[in-house]
């Protein structure tokens, strides 16, 4: 049952020896991990779906449009010293990929050297192995593999969560914006003016002020119209009958 669980992980070792990789290929058969090996820090990254940036910025890797990996890595382990790309330089590149950060990387090399191993431990490698590597030494590995993979496990329910959610939302911002569009007819009938809403209302004191000179106006076009002015008919002598001589 234990070698079935360890059969789905899948390692890729890297190291441009070929003795060395046969024989880290067979230690990791043998403790039924899936391997794929190539010889050199580039090609690694090829097969993670990586690939190195161009001649102006050769340190950053960008995501290779027609080259993605269809087998899970869940682990990486490389040799320190390679030509072209170190292990130092594999691992940093593995780290500064968001896609890839998480992938466990293990670090070999037959020389002890302390501040190359901590420079390794503190980029983050997982493990710093000293060649020959030893079956004992892969015993180590299988821990860092199941915290990964239990990681991206946590990682894919809370997805999922979410999505759950943002689902069970939908429906209840739909009844929000339904109910809203049922009460815009309403809050626009109480913003309308008080004319338009109320048709036969009283007259403001204006209009009334406006109504009355009008009919004023009116009165004296008409008073005139009939020969007679208000102010000519106050001052003139009334006369009833008699006539002066002189």
């Amino acid at each position: 049952m234990g070698m079935a669980a360890e059969s789905q992980f899948h390692v890729l070792a890297v190291d441009d020896s070929l003795i060395d990789r046969k024989l880290i290929e067979r230690l990791l058969r043998t403790s039924s991990y899936q391997v794929t090996t190539v010889d050199s820090g580039s090609k690694a990254l090829e097969f993670l779906g990586l690939c190195e940036n161009d001649e102006s910025n050769p340190s950053t890797p960008y995501v290779c449009p027609n080259n993605h990996q269809e087998v899970e890595v869940n682990l990486v382990i490389t040799d320190y010293c390679m030509p072209g790309m170190t292990g130092y330089d594999l691992l940093k590149k593995i780290k500064e990929s968001s896609s890839l950060r998480n992938i466990p990387v293990v670090i070999m090399s037959s020389e002890n050297v302390p501040s190359r191993i901590n420079r390794c431990l503190e980029e983050g490698a997982e493990e710093f192995f000293l060649k020959p590597v030893r079956l004992s030494d892969l015993n180590k590995l299988k821990p860092h593999m199941k915290k990964t993979k239990l990681k991206d496990q946590k990682q894919g329910t809370v997805e999922k969560l979410e999505d759950l959610e943002v689902q069970q939302q939908q429906p209840q911002q739909q009844i929000i914006i339904q109910n809203e569009q049922q009460q815009a007819p309403k809050s626009r009938d109480l913003l309308q003016p008080e004319s338009e809403s109320h048709p036969h209302a009283q007259p403001t004191i204006e209009q009334q002020q406006q109504s009355l000179q009008q009919a004023n106006n009116n009165s004296k076009r008409k008073t005139m119209e009939q020969g007679l002015s208000p102010e000519t008919d106050r001052t003139r002598p009334r006369y009833s009958g008699i006539a002066t001589v002189v």
